[in-house]
């Protein structure tokens, strides 16, 4: 049974949102709010496994509450779930520890395959969202190899590397699976490992790191 907290605060948007969760989970306990100040009390109070948080709210953005649960419950999974398509809204969001960006815009079916996603580990971040992370880090800089001296030495193995090379780029863990002859399963325990050795929690810090590795020349 998940314990899901839900921060929207359009009703309609809200009640479409439980419908659609309730699809995915059938036995999730939802807690549900409209405001950053009464999901704040909640996050202190309850225990969650998943979040799907709302960023534009009447008072201040989904950030905060995305941040706090990094805080107080790191194992929590926090999911956007916007109409914001933009580098403004989704770094920062990611940067906090977001596990997952979903566009409100999206077909239902979509949203719900997104959603099935997280009980199978695997970050439920578009295509589109992909591409932007991916044309935001190209744009950036162009890579520079690196030198022990310029980062701490992080050793992964060939096929960890492989993997993360394909994360970066934006692929799923089926497609990253059928790639490699591999499961959806074991990638997405690759990907934990990796995750856990570069330490970061998202797409947008693994691509960030493969960055760094200079993995894209390969």
């Amino acid at each position: 049974m998940k314990h899901i907290l839900l921060l929207e605060d359009l009703p309609e948007i809200r009640a479409w949102m439980r419908k659609l969760v309730l699809q995915v989970f059938p036995d999730a306990v939802i807690s549900e709010s409209a405001r950053i100040q009464d999901a704040m009390a909640m996050v202190a109070t309850q225990r969650f496994d998943l979040a799907l948080i709302d960023l534009g709210l009447p008072d201040g953005s989904g950030v905060d509450v995305v941040t706090k649960l990094r805080d107080l419950q790191p194992e929590v999974q926090s999911v956007i779930v916007t109409i914001h398509d933009d580098d403004e809204h989704l770094f920062p969001a990611l940067q906090a520890g977001a596990f997952g960006y979903i566009l409100k815009e999206q077909a239902r079916e979509l949203i719900i395959e997104q959603l099935q996603r997280i009980s199978q580990g695997e970050p439920p971040l578009s295509p589109s969202i992909a591409r932007r992370v991916m044309a935001y880090f190209a744009a950036k800089s162009k890579p520079q190899p690196a030198s022990p001296s310029a980062m701490p030495h992080v050793s992964l193995t060939e096929r960890e590397t492989e993997v993360l090379l394909r994360v970066a780029k934006g692929y799923t863990l089926p497609e990253i699976g059928q790639q490699l002859s591999l499961s959806r399963h074991t990638i997405a325990d690759y990907v934990k490992q990796i995750y856990r050795k570069l330490n970061v929690s998202s797409r947008a810090e693994a691509a960030l790191e493969a960055q760094r590795m200079g993995l894209f020349g390969r």
